[in-house]
This record gives C-alpha cells, structure tokens and sequence, in this order.
C-alpha cells in the first residue's frame, strides 16, 4: 500500500490584463453610478481582457510566473489543471493549449468547471494525486475571461465581475502550505441562482437566443448573498473544529472575492477582524475561479504569510458548489 504523501506549495503566480473598467466606466454602459456599485460590492475596478487575449493567454502569464517563484522548468510538471468557465473553446480543453504553449511535454491535463469554486476543486484534486504518488506536482490554475459572457444590459450581474488568471504549483514533500483540512460540496437544488441559460446541448446556440442574450450570465443576487454568507461561516468553523482550532488561531483568510458585504458579514458573524482577510475585489471585482489564486499570489508577494500561520482560503458560486483549504504556511 503507498503512503500518504505530504504535499505542499512551491510556486504562486498571477497574471491579470492591463485594461482597467472603473466603476465610472460603467456609467456610460448601463444605468448605475459609482457610489451605487461600491456600496452594494466595495468594488471600484476591474480588468478587462484585450481583444487578443483568451483564456489560455492568461494561464499562460499566471503560470510562467508561478515557475519562475517554484525555480522550475515548464518541462518538470507533471499535471496541468485548469479552472474555468471560459475556456478558449469548448473543444479542446484549456489544459492542452497551457501545455503546448508552456513547453510541459511530460504533463498530463484537464479542466476543471466549477466557476468560483473551481480553482480549489483542482486544487483538491492535484493535492489528492499528489499525496497518492501518482504524481510529484501539479500546475494549477483558475483563469477567466468574463466579459466575454456579460450582459451589459444587467447591472446586477456585468458590474461585479472581472478578468485574471491565478497559479499555483503544488509538491511532494514541500514544507509550506500543507493542506490539514480540505472540503467541498454542492447544492445542486440551486442550480438555477447563476447560471449562464444558453450554448450548451440543452439549448444550443441559436439566433433568437443570441439576440435575447440567453447565452449571457444571470444571476439571483439574494439568494446567491444568502448562501455565501452562510457557507462562508460553515466552512470556516467546519475546518477550524475538525483540526481542533478555533479563530483565534487563523493568521489570515484568503476568501473568494464575491463582495465585500459578504465578507464583512460573514466574517462579523465569526469575530474575524478584517484586517486578517485580504481583500482586492476593490480593484479586481470577482474573477471567479481565479479569485483565490490571485488573493494569495498577492499575499505571498507582499510577505504576509509568516511560517506556521494558519489559512484559511475559501470559495462558493455557481452550482452553488462550495470549497476550502486550511494550511499550513
């Protein structure tokens, strides 16, 4: 029988595109104001992707920068997994055009599309390979390109969202950001609260559809508050208590970046100071799957993880799925 296996975070990388959409920006595409969307979202920004740049050209930029944080060649990974749910196209994966363009001929790949919980379902998933010995380290990697599927005649839904590319290498045997509690889960009786309606095999793209903007984003803005507020407590408390800590012992908490609201009340409700959650909503706005990534790119890079601080990283959307990672840096 093989031995469980520790793994750890070698690299971090992200990448996010150069065009900046401010709130003010906005103004001009639907009815809104600046000081309406901060107080709903604590959002100001967002990156928006250039004409040129899809998916993979984000994960490509994330991950070169990752390698380059791990002192690793693109030829020494072994697993490329990727979160998104904006591939470049719906065939091949995203994972194969990461692969080729990096130059990681020995890795294997595929994509992950849990939307905002996306990046920690692939990390979960590379952890489990890792500890396993099926292989020695993965490239993981949430990237979106969501304004390619916004409805800019929906303010509830087009003022909340941005683009970027987040990326993680995790190793075998590396010493910092071991997993001690890992979740995930899914709500599949609100599947309907974010969902894009049209593209797939149930209904295929068509004129009529196209020109209604079925095949653009929705959303049910309460009802997707409501559970982020309550999942966000769970799954902190539900880590926290199977390791035996409480909050007091958390040195930080990366969450999805979904809205500042959410957060503050969530983490009110678990006497969480928010100078010990990292926040950039306020100029990335939501980039779903590559949310995380970013926040604890940023993180690692300004040198606020301190060995042995406990982290707490976790996401929930679409689905509504859910997930978390409590480490150990």
């Amino acid at each position: 029988m093989n031995t469980i296996r520790d793994v750890g975070i070698v690299g971090t990388g992200h990448y996010v595109p150069e065009k900046v959409m401010t709130n003010s920006d906005l103004e001009k595409l639907v009815d809104t104001t600046d000081e309406w969307i901060f107080q709903r979202t604590g959002m100001r920004a967002r990156r928006v992707a250039a004409e040129h740049e899809a998916c993979s050209d984000l994960c490509i930029n994330a991950a070169k920068s990752a390698l380059e944080d791990a002192g690793m060649e693109a030829a020494e990974i072994q697993m490329i997994i990727v979160a998104t749910v904006t591939p470049d196209y719906m065939l091949p994966n995203t994972a194969a055009l990461v692969q080729d363009r990096l130059g990681a001929t020995q890795a294997g790949g595929w994509d992950v599309t849990n939307a905002c919980t996306g990046f920690l379902s692939a990390f979960m998933a590379a952890q489990g390979m890792i500890a396993a010995g099926i292989i020695d380290n993965a490239l993981v990697i949430g990237a979106e390109v969501l304004s390619s599927i916004l409805n800019y005649q929906d303010r509830a839904s087009c003022i909340l969202f941005g683009d970027g590319a987040g990326a993680m290498i995790l190793k075998a045997g590396a010493e910092r950001g071991r997993a001690l509690h890992l979740t995930s889960g899914l709500d599949g009786k609100q599947w309907e609260a974010i969902q894009r309606n049209a593209g797939g095999s149930r209904e295929p793209l068509s004129h009529p559809i196209i020109e209604e903007r079925r095949h653009l984003m929705s959303l049910k803005g309460r009802d997707v508050f409501k559970f982020a507020v309550n999942k966000f407590r769970h799954l902190i408390n539900t880590s926290l208590e199977e390791t035996q800590h409480t909050t007091a012992d958390l040195a930080l908490v990366v969450p999805h970046q979904v809205n500042q609201r959410i957060i503050e009340a969530a983490c009110g409700k678990l006497n969480i100071e928010m100078d010990r959650v990292y926040i950039n909503l306020d100029r990335f706005g939501n980039t779903s799957a590559a949310s995380v990534p970013i926040a604890f790119d940023e993180v690692k890079r300004a040198g606020r993880l301190k060995e042995g601080d406990l982290i707490s990283m976790v996401a929930f959307g679409a689905g509504l799925a859910w997930g978390s990672a409590l480490i150990r840096w």
